[in-house]
């Protein structure tokens, strides 16, 4: 028997080819391909985990690993009629049923923030964690893919194409947010058309009515032999009100309790002098930019660190001095720039992404969490890149390191005559060290 310990790896070495990779078939020495070698099948093994690996990338999952079945909530939404608490409970119990089973076609409808999200991505992460291959897109996002990939020396257009077309489980979140382009709307009907003659499982969301999509594509998720459809009827959960809804104003509201008088700074004895220093620098740093908004800072720092509640207590502080700043999650602002492609929708793209690049103050949460096609890239630049030239105030929050962040906004942000950077290096509130406590109220310190 080969040794089936591997001291580089933790891996075990396969006991039928003892790491090699291949073996010789058990023929008879008169056939043709006796002596011959092929691949073992932990080969095909590895392969297949690779391929999922890549789908896992490529749908950026890991932004969505919250989204459960478990963290779906029915019962804790308040101001629901019951109409809508039956509509929230049927599309829970239908996506629950598909992640058993994936077959057939489901498509869930509703308005924007109704969870349908939530649910296509717990469908998604379920199955990936029974070893299923898929792929979850949204719909804009995978039209990037499919553009990119004309200019990508990694792979044709026709593999991807072919990949999307035939993966295990395709998940398309956002159907109809896209740019309704003759290519993209020829693209999506070729997948949809592809899957629905194999009957291969797909999940589709869409806040779009079904008679403003497609007729090809609407013919096809409306077949009653093929396709469960679920309309959930509960409001947007994030904003109740969706007439007096801003995405640009709405985020600050939600932290308006985040100041500087409660920022907490945490027991020194918890830290090293250099963890504490970092934290109080941050600190220091935001109050003297809330009081005079100049340049560009930066906070880096892991999830909790106190990032957000800083930025947050800057928007809040000039607020209260009469400015009227804009507080955007990066993942949240491409959605909304992605929804104003929309029939449906009551603002314009150019009205919205014009208002992000000139505000006065703006103040951009969680940079680098978003999915990184080349569309948002590209969106995110383009932001970027008119606030530096005219020299906005803006406030940047990321968890990732510089060098992982588009080129062209590193740069940018490594200008230090105009970007002053801080590495909160404190752990998260949540991971100990005394966690959140109330200090005595501060306010900015005067220049």
């Amino acid at each position: 028997m080969p040794d089936t310990s591997n001291t580089e790896s933790d891996e075990p070495v396969c006991p039928i080819c003892g790491g090699v990779g291949y073996v010789r078939q058990d023929l008879p020495i008169d056939d043709p391909n006796f002596g011959k070698l092929v691949p073992c099948v932990c080969q095909q093994h590895k392969t297949n985990r690779a391929a999922q690996s890549r789908l896992y990338r490529m749908s950026n999952l890991e932004s969505f690993k919250k989204m459960t079945f478990e963290s779906f909530s029915v019962q804790g939404r308040l101001g629901l009629g019951d109409e809508q608490v039956f509509s929230l409970q049927n599309a829970l119990n239908q996506a629950r049923q598909f992640a058993a089973s994936p077959k057939g076609w489901l498509l869930l409808s509703g308005s924007y923030g109704c969870g349908k999200t939530h649910l296509a991505a717990a469908i998604a992460n379920t199955c990936v964690e029974y070893g299923m291959p898929t792929l979850f897109l949204t719909v804009p996002d995978l039209l990037d893919w499919l553009r990119y990939s004309y200019d990508s020396t990694d792979e044709t257009f026709e593999q991807r194409f072919e990949e999307i077309r035939n993966v295990n489980l395709l998940v398309l979140d956002d159907l109809g947010a896209q740019n309704a382009t003759p290519w993209a709307a020829e693209k999506l009907f070729q997948i949809i058309d592809y899957r629905y003659i194999r009957r291969l499982p797909l999940v589709v969301t869409t806040n779009q009515r079904l008679e403003d999509l497609d007729d090809r594509i609407r013919s096809r998720l409306q077949d009653p032999e093929l396709s469960t459809h679920v309309n959930v009827t509960a409001p947007d959960y994030r904003s109740p009100v969706r007439e007096l809804y801003d995405p640009l104003v709405h985020q600050l509201q939600l932290l308006n309790e985040r100041t500087f008088g409660n920022f907490s700074l945490r027991e020194p004895e918890h830290f090293s002098a250099e963890t504490q220093a970092s934290l109080e620098n941050a600190f220091r740093a935001a109050q003297e930019f809330a009081e005079q908004p100049r340049g560009w800072l930066v906070l880096m720092g892991s999830y909790g660190s106190g990032k957000t509640h800083l930025a947050a207590a800057i928007g809040n502080y000039r607020k209260g001095m009469g400015d009227d700043p804009v507080f955007v999650v990066v993942p949240d602002l491409l959605d909304h720039l992605r929804a104003t492609f929309g029939p449906s929708s009551n603002v314009t793209y150019d009205e919205l992404f014009q208002r992000v690049k000139t505000t006065p103050l703006l103040i951009m949460d969680d940079l680098g969490t978003q999915s990184a096609t080349p569309w948002t890239r590209e969106k995110l630049y383009q932001i970027f890149n008119e606030r530096y030239n005219a020299k906005l105030p803006t406030v940047i929050t990321t968890s990732e390191r510089l060098e992982g962040l588009d080129a062209r906004i590193q740069s940018r942000m490594l200008d230090d005559r105009l970007c002053s950077i801080y590495a909160v290096l404190a752990p998260s509130y949540r991971g100990g060290g005394g966690g959140p406590r109330q200090e005595r109220p501060r306010r900015p310190s005067r220049a």
